[in-house]
């Protein structure tokens, strides 16, 4: 029961942490100390230790020598060119899903698409960024590629924060879902370019959508 508790709050603690980096509460560059996080969130060392720990594996921070943890630099510039990467790993996903999946996996694909339904309606960005998760791996698995999962996965934690952050923009819990629609129809379908176009689409950050992206970083960085 402990280690499920602590377990528990390490992840509370890692999105917190992520959330802060994402919106430049805590900027590039700067030092991650234990002592003061923890003191921050009022926990104890363990926790945060292992916060940041999963922070680094996914690429977020840096340990450097004699300095201990720092946040990674993201220019816009990086940051689309990884989007891009990921829009092609997920379209690819979709097309081997729609191949693929089995009658159970297809199924599985269907309800994580309906479970976010209701945090869609209700305007619970938090809920429906942990629901789309689901949604997202679930195409994944039925990819039944075990390199290319690996690969999505390692991307997809790394640009968490910032597809987070992508929720909180006007209209955009909506405009995903009816997204998630049409990639949903498409698998099901078998269709296969269609699937991995649709993904691609709903993934990729360019043009009015990754302006809005680096505007809402600037706003919540100065604010």
């Amino acid at each position: 029961m402990k280690i499920g508790n602590t377990d528990r709050l390490s992840e509370q603690l890692r999105e917190k942490l992520e959330e802060a980096i994402a919106t430049g509460a805590f900027r590039p560059g700067a030092r991650l100390d234990e002592v003061e996080l923890a003191t921050l969130y009022g926990v104890s060392r363990t926790p945060i230790r292992e916060a940041l720990i999963a922070l680094g594996a996914a690429g977020l921070i840096e340990k450097r020598a004699r300095k201990g943890w720092e946040v990674a630099e993201m220019s816009p510039a990086r940051l689309c060119e990884m989007f891009d990467v990921m829009a092609e790993l997920e379209a690819m996903c979709a097309r081997l899903a729609a191949r693929r999946a089995s009658e159970e996996e297809l199924a599985r694909i269907r309800k994580a698409h309906e479970d976010c339904q209701a945090a869609k309606e209700a305007g619970d960005s938090a809920d429906y960024f942990r629901l789309n998760e689901i949604f997202h791996m679930t195409i994944f698995e039925a990819s039944h590629n075990n390199f290319l999962i690996e690969h999505a996965r390692a991307l997809h934690k790394r640009l968490r924060p910032y597809r987070r952050l992508q929720l909180r923009m006007r209209n955009r819990l909506a405009g995903s879902f009816r997204e998630h629609e049409g990639i949903v129809e498409a698998i099901l379908a078998g269709d296969e370019t269609l699937a991995a176009e649709r993904l691609r689409r709903h993934v990729a950050v360019q043009g009015e959508r990754f302006t809005d992206l680096v505007a809402s970083l600037a706003e919540l960085s100065s604010s």
